[in-house]
């Protein structure tokens, strides 16, 4: 989700520093060797990997093949691309690899315009790797994925006993009961109790943030998220689960190394994971994700242990941002940043419809209790309605100030919440398009809003780490807390 003059564009951060180590071109006068900083064997996976995977697999992965090099196997990383194995094991002076590292005119890489050269030391420890003999550990198998390899051995920071700066709040849910609201932080999940606007419990997790929270009819909560360029996760969580310890009362969980705690993850891909939808029986799961464009559905029916991945659905150009499911579960509207919201026939496995008239990057998606109307957001800065049912056609727009991020459908009467990036919240007539109520007060870009089991309540947050609870019946504003704890913001 963009928002200006910030730039929140995650493929951006990522891309900017991890465009090509190796592009083959003709060698450059060497540099002199510099004194490796490691005693002992070099591992491939541990030591040599991550240096390639910061500056190479950006542009040398099985999609893009630069120079027709894809380096995201060993197996592929030594047959090279347009031109021969460029390591040369045990002959580090006849090592095309090094020679771009160590080069200084434009051969050089990374290239000049992507930023700075490989610090010595790095290029040191594949200097000595190989003069080694360019090994692969004995745990690997030259065809093994090797991001999948470096992200099962990575693990989780644990979040910071107190926050020195606010959170972007990206993701919450209210608990089942009405009572608790958790919100997504950095590393970790919050929880607050809603009368009081305090603190109760922390969980560790290891997506880095947050991007969509469901809980299931169960009470388990289900998560997507991850890291941004480096992976994506579906969890399912038990925040119900006896906590490892309490601090000052507050319950501390492990989402991590806790198996009663993380109950399951269902899914690990390469990138972030920006949209989460259940149906209304629980039985199925929906997640949107970025990199590969792609809507993994889920089958729950038979216990998370035996969840079943019962399809994967390529049906846009572009990230997936929003996925709902139709009310009777048979369907499922998605958006995304091709600018276009699409329907899928999850039975036929088809897609039936799509609605083009955003002409933007399309955030967020809901649809009508009855299911013939769908409901789309975007970087248009408007709420669209459109029939779901037949030919796509727009019924009518809700203008909002800015692009809106997410939009959402309230369980008991037909209205729709949205909010976005001029700093409100509002509440919509699903059936007229009526502005019922504007709420406002958001010192910055809205992102996440969600409404409380029962009806009665709405929760936003944003840009700031700002959380706001407001009263739906006359739009008042109940509470307002900063999400990031320890932070010298008090309660209002």
């Amino acid at each position: 989700m963009p928002r200006a003059p910030r730039c929140h564009c995650f493929l951006c951060a990522v891309l900017t520093g991890a465009l090509a180590l190796l592009a083959l071109l003709a060698a450059a006068p060497r540099a002199s060797a510099q004194a490796p900083t490691k005693k002992g064997p070099i591992s491939f996976i541990n030591d040599v990997a991550p240096i390639l995977k910061e500056n190479c697999f950006a542009c040398h992965d099985a999609k893009k093949r630069k120079g027709k090099f894809d380096m995201t196997t060993y197996e592929g990383f030594r047959k090279g691309g347009e031109h021969e194995d460029p390591v040369a094991p045990g002959k580090p002076d006849e090592s095309h690899l090094l020679d771009v590292l160590k080069a200084a005119d434009a051969s050089r890489m990374p290239p000049k315009d992507a930023g700075e050269p490989l610090p010595k030391e790095k290029i040191a420890l594949v200097e000595q790797w190989i003069n080694e003999g360019a090994k692969l550990d004995a745990v690997l198998t030259p065809k093994a994925d090797l991001l999948r390899e470096l992200r099962v051995r990575w693990q989780p920071p644990a979040p910071p006993a107190a926050y020195t700066r606010p959170v972007t709040v990206t993701a919450l849910a209210f608990t089942p009961d009405n009572k608790r609201l958790v919100v997504g932080g950095h590393y970790e999940l919050t929880v607050w109790d809603v009368e009081s606007g305090k603190l109760t419990a922390r969980v560790r997790t290891r997506p880095e943030r947050a991007t969509a929270l469901v809980f299931l009819p169960d009470g388990k909560l289900a998560l997507a998220g991850g890291r941004p360029g480096q992976e994506g996760d579906v969890m399912i969580y038990d925040l119900g689960a006896r906590p490892g310890k309490v601090e000052n009362g507050v319950a501390l969980l492990d989402g991590v190394g806790d198996k009663n705690v993380l109950v399951k993850q269902l899914l690990d891909t390469d990138d972030m994971v920006y949209c989460l939808a259940a149906s209304a029986d629980g039985k199925k799961l929906a997640a949107g994700n970025s990199s590969d464009r792609v809507v993994n559905v889920w089958d729950l029916s038979a216990g998370y242990a035996n969840a079943k991945l019962e399809q994967s659905i390529e049906n846009h150009a572009d990230w997936v941002l929003g996925v709902a499911f139709s009310p009777d579960g048979k369907y499922l509207l998605t958006g995304s940043r091709d600018k276009t919201a699409k329907v899928w026939d999850l039975k036929a496995k088809e897609s039936v419809l799509t609605f083009p008239d955003h002409q933007n990057g399309v955030y967020g998606v809901a649809v009508k209790a009855d299911g013939k109307v769908g409901y789309s957001v975007g970087d248009d800065n408007n709420l669209r309605a459109w029939n779901a049912t037949a030919e796509g056609k727009q019924v009518r727009a809700f203008g909002h100030g800015g692009p809106v991020f997410k939009v959402v459908a309230h369980p008991k009467q037909p209205l729709l919440i949205t909010c976005g990036a001029d700093k409100t919240v509002r509440i919509w007539n699903a059936d007229s398009g009526a502005a019922v109520k504007t709420l406002s007060g958001h010192a910055d870009y809205v992102y996440a809003v969600a409404v409380s089991p029962d009806g009665n309540l709405i929760a936003s947050g944003g840009y700031g780490g700002e959380v706001k609870l407001w009263k739906i019946a006359d739009g008042a504003n109940l509470k307002t807390f900063n999400a990031s704890p320890g932070l010298a913001t008090a309660a209002k």
